[in-house]
């Protein structure tokens, strides 16, 4: 009993309590020591990703409640306590955590030279933060170390951005998604002073009353929208963007999108089944509406890194389409999507951060014809295109197709709207590439041209290599997912 306690322990805490120890120990060493404290975090954040799926060899995939569960005594008088455990949701959602901490890392490697030790600490504060939300099953702390994951995001933005505007950035980031989720905080007030407890796993069993769980489904709702996000409230992201760095836009593409949509599969959708049927109509409408939009303002834009942005926002708000079609293809679709977005968008944006670091601009009248002169770089963007069309063969694929018959099976018009949006994904998608790699040479503004170096050529190898598995050889995913997801859709009455 006690071995098998200790060894469900280090399963678990492993990867969250490498990354605080990853963080701590720079702080020992002197800023003047730069290349020692860079490995430090490299390594942490590595042993941390080797380490992620080692609860896969002894996962339980017939069950969806939570395994290897591990309980800490908080705040004993108020029945609160650090719970954590995993299952078919949160599984693979580590695993992204875990794969690009050590690439945002590596992609700051020779960039942050300055504050070089606190960028170490406060990337591997955020890997400690965001493994232990996906894996928290406490109500209060699912709460809190969401909200704790802006502070390091903050930081980064606002002292490692690029530009003039990234302190306006970092405190439209910081408030938009702070002010939306103070309607959570009174909602999970609520459910504790109804079950009494904060454990997520009884919360979950609770039977709210329909007036009670509409209430607490907008305020949950408030938080998570913005999170995702979802129009009208997105406008904090493309400005996010903008001003990160390289890195900075790689994580926030990532992950920080993930937590409004884990949110609404772990806690929204299965505790307040009822309100969700309810507000279908009121997710599909700003959704199928979002993505259109989103899709047209793409094509307007000049900044290589709004244009990906809101190329996100449509994505993401066809995520929430599939979350909220209430049958397996619908949800489980949703799933794979939300993966594949930590990859895509990454590595595009890991694409316009090798022509901002050589040329100093991201506006798109100023390239073309890259083609002839950074082929390895036009290669590796084509490919990274094809994912972001939704191509067969690339993770996108792979669930935005059954999202599109799951949303046909509630709503055709919707779902022909949501196919109109991928449509008009895949046209901005080739128009910025042609725009970008085709065409002629523009020595008027650019004049010296260097393909990727080793270093990065070998950042964007894990995520092409990431994009053809996911969507040649998905079946590892329903595998996982599906006993949760046949769950939630029956712990609901959605079928």
């Amino acid at each position: 009993m006690l071995e098998h306690f200790c060894e469900c322990y280090s399963d678990l805490s492993g990867p969250i309590l490498c990354p605080v120890l990853g963080s701590i120990i720079p702080l020992f060493i002197p800023n003047s020591r730069i290349r020692p404290i860079r490995l430090i975090g490299l390594c942490a954040s590595l042993i941390t990703f080797l380490y992620s799926p080692v609860p896969r060899i002894q996962f339980d995939p017939s069950t969806a409640k939570s395994q290897f569960v591990e309980s800490l005594r908080w705040l004993p008088y108020e029945n609160i306590n650090f719970n954590l455990g995993i299952d078919g949701l949160s599984f693979f959602f580590v695993i992204l955590t875990t794969f690009l901490i050590p690439i945002c890392i590596l992609v700051g490697w020779s960039g942050m030279r300055s504050y070089g030790k606190e960028y170490i600490t406060a990337s591997l504060i955020r890997e400690f933060l965001m493994i232990a939300v996906f894996r928290m099953l406490d109500p209060l702390l699912f709460y809190v170390l969401p909200e704790s994951v802006l502070i390091p995001m903050f930081i980064i933005i606002g002292v490692w951005g690029s530009r003039q505007r990234k302190i306006k950035a970092a405190y439209q980031f910081f408030l938009y998604t702070l002010l939306g989720s103070v309607f959570m905080l009174l909602a999970i007030l609520l459910i504790l002073f109804q079950t009494g407890t904060a454990d997520l796993q009884i919360s979950l069993t609770t039977e709210f009353s329909e007036r009670r769980q509409i209430f607490l489904w907008i305020a949950s709702f408030a938080a998570f929208a913005v999170k995702v996000p979802m129009v009208p409230v997105h406008i904090w992201l493309p400005e996010a963007h903008v001003e990160a760095p390289t890195a900075g836009s790689v994580i926030l593409a990532g992950i920080p999108s993930k937590l409004g949509t884990h949110g609404f599969l772990r806690f929204s959708i299965p505790m307040f089944p009822e309100a969700t049927l309810c507000s279908t109509p009121f997710i599909y409408t700003p959704s199928a509406i979002a993505i259109i939009y989103t899709s047209l303002t793409t094509s307007r834009q000049i900044d290589l890194k709004k244009i990906i942005a809101y190329s996100s926002v449509a994505h993401m708000n066809l995520v929430t389409i599939g979350m909220f079609s209430p049958n397996i293809q619908g949800i489980g679709g949703s799933i794979p999507p939300m993966l594949s977005h930590g990859l895509v968008p990454s590595a595009l944006f890991l694409c316009v951060g090798v022509l901002y670091d050589r040329h100093k601009t991201r506006l798109v009248r100023y390239y073309g014809g890259l083609v002839s002169t950074m082929p390895n770089l036009s290669t590796i963007s084509f490919s990274s295109t094809l994912a972001n069309m939704s191509s067969p063969g690339t993770s996108s694929f792979i669930g935005e197709f059954p999202i599109s018959v799951g949303a046909f099976q509630r709503n055709s018009l919707v779902a022909t709207l949501a196919a109109l949006g991928m449509i008009l994904g895949a046209a901005y998608s080739l128009w910025l590439y042609n725009r970008v790699v085709s065409g002629n040479l523009k020595p008027d503004f650019l004049h010296k041209f260097s393909d990727p170096n080793g270093r990065e050529v070998s950042i964007f190898i894990p995520f092409l290599v990431g994009v053809v598995r996911m969507g040649v050889h998905p079946k590892v995913f329903p595998d996982r997912m599906h006993t949760y997801v046949s769950n939630l859709v029956q712990h609901g009455k959605f079928h």
